[in-house]
């Protein structure tokens, strides 16, 4: 369950965030990864 939150809040914050630039989406892709981190060691 906590697997399937943490996708969904990742899913989320790419849409909301967005990204204009290949550079954009890395760093983009690079903060789903650490909030997923942190949803995870919660």
């Amino acid at each position: 369950m906590k697997k399937l939150f943490a996708i969904a809040i990742a899913i989320a914050a790419f849409a909301l965030t967005g990204c204009n630039t290949v550079a954009g989406f890395g760093k983009d892709v690079q903060k789903v990864g650490q909030k997923m981190e942190g949803a995870g060691s919660k």
